[in-house]
């Protein structure tokens, strides 16, 4: 396993003490001094690992035995040591750089989270800290003695986790900055369904399943005792945190959506709207505006595509038609999976045609877990483990069937899987000679913008096969769209619930139970679902730029892997790289010189 970090002429300080001559005359000139950039890109590692214990396990090459410590006081440090570095980085050479760019962007996260005590509403509704555990149990794979004394450790450590953030929690109610009741609903919801009677019974028994059959007999039977009292213990601790998030937490709830209504609500928000369409340059009334127009040019396609067809009532009757006509829905669960595997599987076969470059890493396809599956949004993607021999998982929800039409299903699998999150998390993770931050990175309107592109990308490979299904892609694109307008709504304007759905239901054939989930998704997690359009738009819009410029010259696989051979940007680094891109490739091919032969 590589170290983390790999501390660059760190050898150099701690040599044995010897001349300046004699250091150049054995081993040749002196390194050069490190840039104010380095100096930067490595104390932000530092910084970096010290909040995350995962990594840092792993930068010691050993597995992790605690959760994050999400403390005030920790919190607070982390931002003053990133304010310093944001004055360190300022002096720093090349503010054009990806590094640049990317570093200015993390910490100035670090500072709002801080800024506005964010760790007060510490969940999303689909996610957040009590989601961690049993998302970590899912992946892991204990494979000798001292792994699984590490998960042991770390499910002791589960109460003081969760007390830690309720104790967050608290200074939430205190402040008047609490979550709305619907996200909680559904988090109450997860919380509930882990209080099981047998630890064998819980998702974070899972692992000690996995243990090696070399193990000796003894040395199984002592693991998983000790890992039976862990996640006996865990699960008390989950029934702790029930009975506070519905006696203490709940009434406090803040009763409107938006996040408006709280102090400092609107700064807050339009600082998320930066953070998340990073580099954008979007004001939240901007959005909202752009999030009509969205609408309006979809509606005027899907209008096309009823046309096309010949039916013979209105949009709302096909939308109605679709919603419940049962050819467009999976008899079973296994069903509905294995459609996802066929299409996923039609998608990997266009890749070749669309990159030059794939990644290693493979990906599988498996249900949401079904202790989580009610509240959980339609499909996602979690990422793998290069280094660790983890494959991705586009995750699809098998729960509610009558609420995950096939229509939609090809568009999914192309945002989750590929050419989408897949494909683009994993060249990422595989970059060579950059710094793990870069690997690591994820912006939001990078990231998602490319998920919402890949799908607008498989209906030119083919992959939409009836009108149904362009139809469905263009539902799931409307969905993005009107995520612009009801998001700055809940969020800006102070508009309702009802208010916020009324975009999807009347322009979008998602399920009523989609709707449902995504608005109480957009209620708890402020700015973040703005992020797909605003980034999709950007490579359009780069890659018609390229075209243009190109002309018969434009390579669609050139651009694909310029695009994502970088890893994770934000926009505006991603437009510099593009345009230096066509630049590179107007110029004119040097003559070649031709010699004669003797």
């Amino acid at each position: 396993m590589k170290s983390a970090i790999i501390p660059l002429l760190a050898s150099l300080a701690l040599a044995s003490p010897v001349t300046a001559q004699t250091a150049q005359e054995t081993t040749g000139p002196p390194a050069p001094e490190p840039s104010p950039l380095h100096e930067v890109i490595e104390d932000y590692e530092a910084l970096a690992l010290s909040a995350n214990p995962v990594a840092q396990a792993r930068a010691e090459d050993r597995a992790p035995r605690r959760w994050a410590d999400v403390s005030q006081t920790h919190v607070s440090n982390l931002a003053e040591r990133a304010s310093l570095l944001a004055q360190k980085l300022e002096d720093a050479e090349d503010k054009t750089s990806p590094e640049w760019k990317i570093l200015n962007h993390l910490l100035v996260g670090l500072q709002i989270q801080a800024e506005f005590d964010t760790a007060r509403i510490p969940f999303t509704g689909d996610w957040g800290f009590h989601a961690e555990p049993f998302f970590a149990a899912g992946k892991l794979r204990l494979r000798d003695e001292q792994e699984a004394g590490a998960w042991i450790a770390r499910l002791n450590d589960l109460p003081h986790y969760f007390r830690e953030n309720a104790q967050n929690m608290r200074r939430g109610i205190r402040t008047g900055w609490t979550a709305h009741s619907d996200p909680l609903d559904t988090v109450i919801a997860h919380v509930r369904e882990q209080i099981v009677d047998r630890p064998e019974e819980s998702p974070l028994w899972k692992p000690f399943e996995t243990l090696p059959e070399s193990m000796t007999p003894q040395t199984r039977t002592a693991l998983e005792a000790a890992g039976h009292k862990a996640v006996a213990r865990a699960i008390d601790a989950y029934a702790e945190l029930l009975t506070f998030l519905e006696t203490e937490y709940a009434p406090e709830a803040r009763p409107e959506p938006g996040i408006v209504s709280l102090p400092d609500g609107k700064t807050y928000y339009a600082a998320m709207i930066r953070d998340h369409t990073a580099g954008a340059g979007y004001s939240p009334e901007e959005i909202h505006a752009l999030g009509e127009e969205e609408v309006a040019r979809i509606r005027s396609e899907m209008e096309s595509i009823i046309e096309e067809i010949g039916f013979p009532g209105s949009f709302k009757d096909f939308l109605d038609f679709l919603r419940n006509d049962p050819q467009f829905y999976a008899k079973t669960p296994e069903d509905l999976m294995e459609k996802a595997a066929l299409i996923s599987k039609r998608l990997d076969a266009t890749l070749p045609e669309y990159f030059g470059k794939l990644p290693r890493l493979t990906y599988g396809v498996e249900p949401v877990p079904a202790s989580i599956a009610p509240g959980y949004t339609t499909g996602r993607y979690a990422g793998g483990d290069p280094e660790e021999g983890v494959a991705g998982t586009y995750l699809v929800n098998t729960y509610a069937l009558d609420q995950r039409p096939l229509y939609e299903l090809p568009a999914l699998s192309a945002h989750e899987a590929v050419p989408g999150h897949h494909l683009q998390i994993a060249l990422a993770q595989e970059l060579e000679d950059v710094p793990r931050f870069r690997r690591e990175y994820y912006a939001t309107a990078f990231g998602e913008g490319w998920g919402l592109y890949a799908e607008k990308l498989a209906g030119e490979a083919g992959i939409y096969q009836t009108p149904y299904e362009r139809f469905g892609a263009l539902s799931m694109e409307m969905w993005r769209a009107c995520r612009l307008v009801a998001d700055t709504g809940l969020h800006w304007y102070g508009w309702s619930r009802e208010k916020a759905e009324a975009c999807f239901t009347e322009n979008s054939a998602l399920a009523p139970l989609n709707i449902q989930t995504e608005v109480t998704r957009y209620i708890g997690w402020p700015g973040q679902a703005t992020a797909y359009k605003i980034g999709e738009l950007k490579i359009l819009e780069l890659r018609e730029r390229a075209k243009d410029a190109l002309g018969a010259s434009f390579d669609i696989r050139a651009f694909h892997d310029t695009v994502l051979g970088a890893g994770s940007l934000p926009l505006d680094a991603l437009e510099a790289r593009i345009d230096e891109w066509i630049a590179a490739r107007q110029q004119p091919e040097e003559p070649q010189t031709e010699v004669s032969a003797p």
